[in-house]
């Protein structure tokens, strides 16, 4: 199949970011927290592992995760049984704390072998339907052997990725890890730079990649009546080292940017905007109590007009409104107070931290009884979307709130960080609740649920219509489209059909 390098707006699913629809995988991570390792470096270990976690299907039918801490001795953090959601196990790796002694990895990965992948603490049996994997991270010599004990491991089904850091015995490595060496041991020269490695060979060869050969997703370009369509061509992005907001398109030696299902490029060809087609309100609630932290606030801030610079603002398309709460409530601007974006975002940054309690049924309370009333500017038969943000559990009553407003028909995503309680979240979410809450264990990772989001707001609040195209597998010509009154131009040649949206 010829490869094309002519781009068109489309919508793509970028391998590297989307969430991994494994094959059913017990998944180990053995991580070294000998005394070299400083604590703010064993915080940079638990992002990483955070960060493979997120890009998993976590559950007890898809990946099952377990975390074996070592030094001297081993200790097992988490089992493969004990968490089966996504929250809880980023909430138990986040409380992980370093032991600081020695550095057993023979001894660790034994244990491993003996109890970690045991069907009593939660593995499967082992069968060519399931994967096994054990990603070791170390950074420094092992105080005994790792070349029996690894061997015995991988002749058990167990696939070893080896990370090393900083002055790390790379033979040690070498010897740990599975075979193509060049896949499965990699080396960052401090911890500061771990959290960059490509997750993707991380999740096992049940990870369901796809690649350019006929594969298409795409969205209609900006003209009145003509879809195109582009090929996502060989993965020349998955070193991440581009200027994209969304989605990167190897294109040969280069790339080119694209936007995801319900998005625009914009004329900078880099970044993104909702397609919209129809008036959006939409009220941030976010929390401003004591356990935020001033510095972390900034990163909410930042959160906040990452979503803002997605969308279409204005009178016809969407408004925006502000809420802070801590131990009381504050509306930093209603809807419809500012017109552009570049005014919101100002607002955005301007705004003073509280710094107090949790009042989270207060500010729910304060949601259903004002953001949305016409007097605050909002108008009936509108969609009506809240963004509820908060780190901690709530000092109050939230659950009739809560109620009161999904009833009202109001579209709310819960979003937790750090001591946020899932039960409070889901309590919060619309239904289906697990397509509308979020958690991460650290602020600085927010910005990937921002982009989640981004998604979801746009795609949830915009009408869809399908429409066939046909592409000639041989070529990659496009063979067939349909226009908005439904008519049809067909081309010559072998055709491949799919279905597309079109907004």
């Amino acid at each position: 199949m010829r490869r094309r390098n002519k781009f068109w707006d489309l919508s793509l699913q970028e391998n590297s970011s989307a969430q991994c629809r494994t094959r059913p995988t017990d998944l180990v991570f053995i991580v070294d927290s000998s005394r070299s390792v400083r604590p703010n470096e064993f915080d940079k270990v638990k992002i990483f592992v955070s960060q493979v976690i997120e890009a998993l299907d976590v559950g007890p039918n898809s990946t099952r995760v377990g975390v074996i801490n070592y030094a001297s001795a081993v200790k097992n953090e988490l089992s493969l049984r004990t968490h089966q959601t996504k929250t809880s196990l980023l909430q138990a790796v986040r409380k992980i704390e370093p032991l600081s002694t020695g550095t057993m990895t023979g001894l660790a990965i034994q244990f491993a072998i003996n109890r970690a992948f045991s069907e009593g603490e939660g593995a499967r049996v082992r069968s060519p339907e399931i994967n096994k994997v054990a990603i070791v991270v170390t950074d420094g010599h092992p105080q005994d052997g790792v070349k029996d004990v690894s061997a015995r491991a991988r002749a058990l089904g167990i696939e070893i990725f080896a990370i090393g850091v900083g002055r790390v015995d790379m033979h040690a490595l070498r010897q740990i890890a599975s075979q193509p060496l060049d896949d499965h041991v990699d080396y960052v020269e401090s911890y500061s730079v771990i959290e960059k490695l490509e997750l993707l060979k991380f999740l096992g060869q049940g990870c369901q990649t796809v690649d350019w050969m006929c594969h298409v997703q795409a969205m209609p370009s900006p003209g009145p009546r003509r879809e195109k369509i582009a090929i996502l061509v060989s993965d020349l992005c998955a070193t991440r080292d581009h200027d994209c907001q969304q989605l990167c398109v190897s294109t040969g030696a280069s790339y080119a940017c694209a936007c995801e299902v319900g998005f625009i490029l914009n004329s900078d060809g880099k970044t993104c905007r909702c397609r919209q087609h129809m008036k959006l309100y939409l009220i941030f609630l976010i929390d401003g109590s004591k356990s935020v932290r001033p510095e972390n606030f900034e990163l909410v801030k930042r959160f906040i007009n990452q979503i803002v610079d997605s969308l279409e603002v204005s009178d016809k398309n969407t408004q925006v409104g502000l809420v802070q709460y801590s131990s009381s409530v504050k509306q930093e601007f209603p809807l419809g107070q500012y017109k552009n974006k570049k005014d919101i975002k100002t607002a955005v940054r301007k705004m003073t931290y509280m710094e107090k309690g949790t009042m989270t049924g207060q500010a729910l309370k304060y949601l259903v009884d004002n953001s949305f009333a016409i007097s605050s500017g909002a108008r009936p038969g509108v969609p009506k979307v809240a963004i509820v943000f908060t780190d901690g559990r709530s000092q109050d009553y939230i659950n009739d709130a809560a109620k009161k407003a999904k009833e009202l028909g109001y579209k709310m995503f819960a979003v937790g960080v750090g001591d946020a309680i899932e039960d409070e979240l889901k309590a919060i979410a619309s239904d289906p609740v697990a397509e509308h809450y979020f958690y991460t264990a650290d602020f600085r990772t927010i910005n990937q649920i921002g982009k989640k989001l981004q998604t979801k707001i746009c795609v949830e609040n915009n009408v869809m219509i399908n429409t066939e195209v046909r592409l000639n597998c041989s070529t990659g010509e496009l063979l067939h489209e349909s226009d908005v009154g439904g008519e049809s131009r067909p081309l010559l040649g072998p055709t491949f059909s799919l279905t597309l949206n079109r907004w």
